[in-house]
């Protein structure tokens, strides 16, 4: 039986009703990490990820707090930034740079036979500092990033580290739910850019 939902504001209405119906109080996350973990669902259409996620409210905070900064998201893939809206976030004096689109990252990546996520996240690491860091697809970006972070770049405001796959995304992910940064993740093989921009 078909559901009576039709225009997209029906649609995302009656999304959010089923999955608060799926997921019943008390819920293992409130207020704006509910928000987020919500998003998350409605975004892949699986309920259980909620138990892999982790979404400290300190991290939403900081990321709240950067947005309301105009501060930059940088993506690790076009996808990604696709997903977030431009025109609300250009509201805020916010950008968004796939960072995939950088001249430079092509070149170095084949220079130095890495990823071009790795490439990219090397060439904004002057400019982490307050930003927000979406990564979505690649361990790689993770993995660097933290590498940065460990040689003393300066922190960016808001890491949201999903990567996707079998090669070190389970293992990038539970590195930074070890560090002391700011981050909102998945934890496990699941992930992509679609859950990173929810």
């Amino acid at each position: 039986m078909l559901d009576p939902a039709r225009t997209p504001a029906e649609i995302e209405a009656r999304s959010f009703a089923l999955i608060e119906a799926e997921v019943p109080e008390p819920r293992r996350f409130q207020g704006y990490a509910w928000e987020v973990a919500r998003r998350c669902v409605h975004a892949t259409g699986d309920v259980s990820l909620i138990q892999s996620l982790e979404l400290p409210e300190a991290a939403i905070l900081a990321g709240l707090g950067a947005l309301a900064r105009g501060c930059t998201m940088y993506t690790d893939t076009k996808m990604a930034a696709c997903a977030l809206s431009q025109r609300e976030f250009a509201a805020l004096n916010c950008r968004i740079i796939p960072w995939l689109d950088l001249p430079e990252v092509a070149v170095r990546a084949t220079r130095l036979n890495i990823t071009r996520s790795q490439a990219g996240i090397d060439l904004i690491q002057n400019d982490l500092a307050g930003q927000i860091i979406v990564i979505g697809n690649a361990p790689t970006a993770l993995l660097q990033l933290l590498a940065l972070l460990a040689s003393g770049r300066p922190a960016p405001a808001l890491i949201v580290g999903m990567p996707v796959g079998f090669v070190n995304a389970a293992q990038a992910k539970e590195l930074l739910n070890q560090s002391s940064y700011k981050y909102l993740t998945l934890l496990g093989r699941r992930g992509g850019s679609a859950v990173a921009a929810s």
